[in-house]
């Protein structure tokens, strides 16, 4: 028993680490477009952000239950996978944010707790099926961000036609405020869900309560919360700049567009008990609205940069875990 509860303290600080990181990669996305338009002021920005990342971290737990239960097999369940993924995730999430690239940290935990039960159980540790689902995600939420930043801009731009540039300036900037939040939110609600699902997952194995699924102890959803808010405040200020710098220039209607459209696929997909990426739809919906300006306005060198980086994520972050949880077989 001292042993496993060293262990669970183990994974808790670990999953704080995980939500930390999640906040200044995954979540400074929410940020990226309101600072790149100039709308807001940094300090106002990771204000809101902070905030709204909380209050959705703490809303709706379907997707904490999706990442918990819904990846491996119970059997493969242990601390040793665990803590295989959270390290996966943390070092690859910390590479990344380095070097200025937009990941999704979900994705990342996900292979890296896929990698980790294979190398302690074998292919079957997985629940394929749960990928596959996870896997059209991949695909579905990044095509969705694109076409939903490419039509709200247009339509908005046809509203506003008339209307004079300084006006829409301000107009926008103001209400950006909200788009912002609202993003954060629904971050919160679908990635920052993570954490949540890796503690009681852990507090699971410990206490071999599986009822805890039911009624997840509110000290957890506020450790989580903090964490990923902490990681926000933080901020990855390379990430910043890539997703809302980097890709195309951005005006506060833009920026609004931009964060309406990513906003309202991740809260659909939370609400379903999808986990997606905050990354995936707010960048793609950003490459859409610089599209519509015309096909030099968006910085493909960058964008492709992005979209390789999220393509390694499955496989790289799948052998990191698998050999992480290979070394740790030795020693647990």
């Amino acid at each position: 028993m001292p042993e496993s509860f060293a262990l669970l303290i183990i994974v808790i600080i670990a999953a704080v680490g995980f939500g930390v990181v999640n906040g200044f990669n995954d979540a400074a996305n929410a940020v990226a477009a309101s600072i790149g338009s100039r709308a807001l002021s940094v300090r106002d920005a990771f204000v809101i952000a902070v905030f709204s990342n909380m209050a959705g971290t703490a809303m709706g737990l379907e997707v904490a239950r999706t990442i918990g239960k819904g990846i491996l097999i119970p059997e493969a369940i242990s601390y040793l996978t665990v803590i295989a993924g959270l390290a996966t995730v943390i070092i690859w999430g910390t590479i990344a944010t380095r070097l200025g690239l937009p990941v999704s940290i979900t994705h990342s935990f996900i292979a890296g707790l896929a990698g980790a039960g294979v190398a302690v159980a074998g292919s079957g540790a997985v629940m394929w099926g749960v990928m596959q689902r996870i896997g059209l995600g991949v695909v579905i939420a990044p095509t969705l961000g694109f076409i939903a930043g490419f039509a709200l801009i247009v339509i908005l731009l046809w509203i506003f036609r008339r209307s004079a540039p300084a006006k829409m300036r301000i107009v926008f900037s103001r209400l950006q405020i909200f788009t912002t939040a609202f993003l954060a939110y629904s971050h919160g609600k679908n990635d920052g869900q993570m954490p949540i699902g890796v503690i009681t997952m852990a507090l699971v194995i410990h206490t071999g309560q599986s009822d805890l699924w039911n009624n997840i102890p509110w000290w957890v959803i506020g450790l989580s919360a903090v964490a990923i808010s902490l990681g926000t405040a933080i901020g990855g200020w390379r990430v910043i700049r890539t997703v809302g710098l980097k890709i195309t220039s951005l005006q506060p209607i833009h920026g609004f567009a931009a964060d309406a459209a990513a906003a309202m696929i991740i809260e659909l997909a939370s609400n379903l008990g999808i986990p997606v990426s905050t990354t995936h739809c707010a960048t793609t919906a950003i490459i859409g609205i610089g599209v519509t300006k015309r096909l030099s306005a968006v910085r493909w060198g960058i964008t492709r940069d992005i979209v390789l980086a999220w393509v390694l994520t499955f496989p790289a972050c799948g052998i990191l875990g698998w050999g992480i949880a290979s070394i740790l077989k030795i020693f647990l």
